[in-house]
């Protein structure tokens, strides 16, 4: 194959269908600080690192007012600090609870191995989390070769930075030769960004953010009708292609290679 790479995000795109596991952290931290955030508030920034996300949170003009009427004052930096370091403790608990393989992903990581390709990974988890989710994950059977976490670099999502990151530890280039697949607009930022190409996920992240049972339970006219404005998000966000789930990637990816072959780039 010309494709030398696939680095895929995490929660929602690999593992954790609907992205559950950071919703339920974003609502408990805000809770401790005697704040009440809906979980449509909690998705909203998803993608981004974790302190940029508690960030994006409390700049929501209905959560500012709630936490004006609570602690009669503004929030700092430091209230966002303080979260963030919450954040860390629950969220490993989290994970764990919800760290179970999103279908197809073994099949899919078994079909780019046996292509040559590499498989990278970025994350808005701090190292610290990956510390608990990684060894999870490798014990169900799924061990990219690289784990990049905004740690690692100057800026999370949507930098480039991690990307980046991913393709010197991977000893990959030209960006060209790269896909990043993630099911955020974050995710497709950081895919344009890195001149990469970038595919996103629709039905088993964040934007829908519904477990495989509850998918499973809609009718297929109801399903579709719900995942076409997510698609139309993420592709307006720079996304190549879109697929429902990872399980649908040997197709598009062929079609990438075509691309390359005819000369296209990213």
């Amino acid at each position: 194959m010309n494709l030398q790479a696939i680095i895929f995000d995490w929660a929602g795109t690999t593992i954790d269908y609907g992205c559950f596991a950071p919703v339920a952290v974003f609502v408990e931290v805000f809770r401790r600080q005697g704040v009440e955030i809906s979980i449509a508030e909690a998705r909203a920034p998803m993608g981004l690192q974790k302190r940029d996300h508690i960030r994006a949170i409390t700049q929501m003009s209905a959560v500012t007012d709630r936490w004006q009427a609570t602690h009669q004052r503004p929030v700092t930096e430091a209230d966002i600090e303080a979260m963030y370091a919450d954040s860390v403790v629950v969220q490993s608990a989290s994970v764990s609870a919800h760290a179970e393989l999103i279908p197809g992903t073994l099949e899919m990581v078994a079909w780019c191995r046996a292509r040559g390709l590499k498989i990278g990974s970025t994350t808005g988890y701090s190292r610290a989390v990956m510390d608990v989710l990684e060894p999870l994950a490798r014990a169900a059977g799924y061990a990219p070769d690289a784990i990049i976490v905004p740690d690692d670099a100057p800026a999370g999502r949507p930098a480039p930075w991690m990307m980046y990151h991913n393709a010197m530890q991977l000893n990959v280039y030209p960006m060209s030769r790269v896909v990043k697949v993630g099911d955020t607009v974050p995710d497709m930022e950081e895919g344009r960004n890195a001149d990469a190409w970038t595919i996103g996920v629709s039905m088993t992240g964040n934007e829908l953010g519904l477990s495989a049972a509850e998918v499973k339970a809609l009718a297929p006219a109801e399903l579709d009708a719900r995942l076409q404005p997510i698609e139309a998000k993420l592709r307006a966000a720079g996304a190549h292609e879109v697929v429902r789930s990872v399980a649908e990637l040997p197709a598009v990816l062929e079609a990438i290679e075509a691309r390359l072959a005819a000369g296209e780039k990213p």
